[in-house]
């Protein structure tokens, strides 16, 4: 956290670049990527979100 401060801070006042970094993804599949979760989550019923939730509890907690 305090890194990102003292980046801004750098940035504040000209001693680095504010340069967003390229993380290779193209920005239009990222957004419809994004949308693609909650419509798929407004399109189910509650019932299919909880049997998915159950799925994923029972996942998570069963002994390795």
């Amino acid at each position: 956290m305090i890194g990102n401060a003292v980046r801004v801070m750098r940035i504040a006042t000209g001693d680095e670049d504010d340069e967003v970094k390229d993380d290779g993804k193209d920005p239009a599949a990222k957004a419809l990527g994004a949308k693609g979760g909650k419509k798929r989550a407004e399109n189910m019923t509650p019932e299919r979100r909880a049997e998915i939730a159950k799925k994923a509890a029972e996942s998570r907690w069963r002994p390795k």
